[in-house]
């Protein structure tokens, strides 16, 4: 009788709902190229350098102001998707942090985002929790849509170096398979359009200036700000017609409207061709791949 009643009340994990917390530890390649992105341009390869910079702290900002209300949540797929993505999340963050170190041994200057967002993050710590919960769905909903061209954007794959992308294409399913969870919550909690409008403000306020400078910092720190040439060809492959990140911005104003969440962005058969492509029986990341048994049991 206990046995049963045991089984039967025993929590989901992450993985039983879809959001597997995945252990992996890839190798960044020595001989990789400095500038890896898009065909070696420096300006759009040192964006992605600010990226991983920013992950760490932003990440740990994510899994704080979700978990402050996990409390408040009753139902037990949604604690069963908050798990999973706390997992996801400090992955990404330990995955980035080895990537920093990474490009810190090569004299890329991650540190200057880092500080940057660090920043920008204090500043969302003086507002309160839901509005850093709402802040924290709108920064999911942005990099929703950045995994999403992570995996799509041909110029972005056919011009990167291939085992460099492994860690970006792990970091952008999981993206993806959590990317509702915050919103879930925060609107469990009470959560409104007027707070998603504010928060909205609050991050382009807090957030994009210091990234941006960053990204600036960089380019001075490279001898790269007068490479007039490339750096036009840089902002075309990230901002002109079918750029990466022009790419994405058409997808942000739909946050702040009343009916808006997540799911509206349908990546469930992009999700499902790459879960076979990287993690599958001949999967690209099996050898990266630390804990499949243990998710194969979930």
């Amino acid at each position: 009788m206990s046995v049963t009643f045991q089984a039967t009340t025993r929590r989901l994990s992450g993985a039983q709902v879809g959001i597997p917390p995945r252990h992996v530890n890839f190798s960044f390649p020595v001989e990789a190229d400095r500038y890896f992105f898009f065909n070696q341009n420096p300006l759009a390869s040192l964006i992605f350098v600010v990226f991983s910079g920013v992950f760490p702290p932003g990440e740990r900002f994510f899994v704080e102001s979700v978990r402050r209300f996990r409390d408040q949540v009753s139902d037990p797929v949604l604690q069963a998707q908050i798990a999973g993505f706390i997992g996801q999340e400090a992955l990404h963050g330990r995955e980035h942090d080895r990537l920093n170190a990474f490009f810190s041994a090569r004299n890329l200057d991650v540190k200057t985002p880092d500080r940057g967002v660090k920043w920008g993050l204090r500043q969302l710590e003086r507002f309160s929790p839901r509005l850093q919960l709402a802040c924290t769905t709108m920064m999911e909903h942005f990099t929703a849509h950045l995994a999403e061209q992570w995996l799509t954007h041909e110029a972005f794959r056919n011009g990167s170096d291939g085992e460099m992308l492994k860690l970006w294409y792990w970091h952008a399913l999981e993206e993806l398979e959590h990317k509702s969870v915050a919103y879930d919550v925060f609107e469990q909690v009470g959560g409104t359009v007027a707070e998603r409008r504010i928060a909205l403000g609050l991050v382009l306020a807090l957030l994009a200036p210091p990234i941006i400078a960053s990204w600036g910092v960089l380019l001075v720190k490279e001898g790269q700000v007068l490479n007039v040439q490339e750096n036009v060809r840089g902002l075309r492959a990230l901002f002109g017609k079918n750029g990466f990140i022009s790419g994405m911005l058409k997808y942000m104003p739909a946050y702040v409207k009343p009916g808006f969440h997540p799911s509206q962005q349908q990546t469930q058969a992009l999700e499902n061709e790459w879960r076979e492509r990287l993690f599958g029986r001949y999967g690209e990341l099996l050898d990266e791949y630390k804990n499949p048994e243990a998710l194969a049991s979930a």
